[in-house]
């Protein structure tokens, strides 16, 4: 049995470049699709100047918000471009895609609609009070994905 579709999950760490080589590899090895994912978190600018969140400071702190996005959208766009301009080079089929939100719900989702039959995603190595206040986006992964999933073990975060 090998793989046809194969969804790579990206966060943008310093292990990304490690998880998708390990993905593209796999991808060359069964002739099979390669899907490079990312997920933007939801985060906002620090709100200590809008702690009364009122007028025209509303709508300050809106406006960088959506400002921040498309800053990190556009960075997105170029580095997933990237990734999948390696993958071409290596002859791997590529499509690319990203939401916003929260990682391990999106990862799931994007892999069943696409029919993947393998995740790769990373692992930070968080342990303890760490991952139980910020949560594991591969443990998240693998008890809620429809298909195998890989973990490419890394460093501590």
């Amino acid at each position: 049995m090998g793989y046809q579709k194969i969804l790579v999950a990206l966060d943008r760490s310093s292990q990304s470049e490690i998880v998708f080589d390990s993905a593209l590899e796999i991808a060359k090895e069964f002739g099979a699709a390669l899907m490079v994912f990312h997920c933007l978190p939801i985060e906002t600018p620090a709100m200590t100047p809008y702690a009364n969140l009122y007028g025209e400071e509303l709508i300050n702190f809106a406006q960088a918000i959506h400002q921040r996005l498309e800053e990190e959208t556009q960075q997105v766009q170029q580095w997933l471009r990237k990734c999948s301009q390696k993958a071409i080079e290596r002859e791997v089929s590529t499509e690319l895609d990203y939401k916003v939100g929260d990682a391990g719900p999106w990862i799931c989702e994007m892999a069943s609609n696409w029919g993947a039959d393998l995740i790769v995603l990373g692992r930070r190595g968080r342990r303890g009070l760490a991952e139980m206040f910020l949560g594991s986006v591969s443990n998240y992964v693998i008890h809620h994905a429809s298909c195998s999933v890989l973990v490419v073990q890394g460093g501590s975060a």
